[in-house]
């Protein structure tokens, strides 16, 4: 388990999973999140029971699609009800939100007082379709009162896309991408996230940009494994 390391802690609660500590088998092992992976339902349900014995309340859980949705957990909020979206915010107290990834970015924001928190799952395509834009639209606050951290996910390194990825955020083309000779390209998906909230107004960042292909014991990677589990990253008001 690992902690946001930024200036909230006092207001705000955070949890962002590894692979390692749970029950599930190869090629899952063993903190694999995700009942969609093909992983056996117990393990999961498992590693679940394991993950609710870190935070005080019933974890709020989506179906993510790509998209660029925001749910908002209000009084109204179900939790029992599968909502499909790719961000989750909230303003009420001990309510953690959850994100799951294995190669996109999770993507933590919360008021510097600590009165409003939300959690984006970043892939390229989330990013690509506004869903940062959206998120911030639901916050009370300016942007340059919210602070960011990153979580893990895919590095720079090994991020290889083509020329419709690069289309897709043709403002941070020179910043975010680097050509190869194959007509690919490699992508940072850290910088884009970055340079889009930075658009917003957001100005405080932070995290240790963890790459989850290359820090193979440490974390699940889709684009390095294919078949493999998931992490969750996880934020609530205390």
């Amino acid at each position: 388990m690992q902690l946001a390391q930024w200036p909230l802690t006092q207001f705000v609660g955070t949890l962002s999973t590894t692979r390692k500590g749970g029950v599930s088998a190869p090629p899952y092992d063993s903190f694999n999140l995700a009942f969609h992976v093909g992983d056996n339902a117990e393990h999961v349900a498992e590693n679940r029971r394991i993950l609710h014995g870190y935070v005080a309340n019933p974890i709020v859980w989506l179906e993510q699609v790509h998209g660029a949705e925001v749910v908002v957990v209000d009084e109204q909020f179900e939790i029992a009800q599968v909502h499909q979206a790719d961000a989750l915010y909230t303003r009420l107290r001990q309510t953690p939100l959850a994100i799951m990834t294995a190669d996109c970015l999770p993507i933590l924001l919360a008021s510097k007082d600590g009165e409003e928190v939300a959690a984006i799952h970043g892939g390229w395509k989330p990013l690509a379709a506004g869903i940062i834009s959206q998120t911030l639209a639901k916050f009370n606050c300016a942007p340059e009162e919210i602070c960011v951290w990153f979580g893990p996910a895919i590095g720079p390194s090994a991020f290889e896309v083509g020329e419709d990825v690069v289309q897709a955020f043709e403002a941070q083309r020179n910043t975010a991408f680097v050509a190869k000779k194959d007509g690919k390209y490699l992508a940072d998906i850290f910088e884009l996230a970055q340079s889009l909230l930075r658009e917003q107004g957001v100005k405080d960042f932070y995290g240790d940009k963890h790459c989850t292909v290359t820090m193979s014991e440490q974390y699940f990677s889709y684009r390095r494994d294919k078949t493999t589990g998931r992490m969750a990253t996880l934020i609530w008001r205390k």
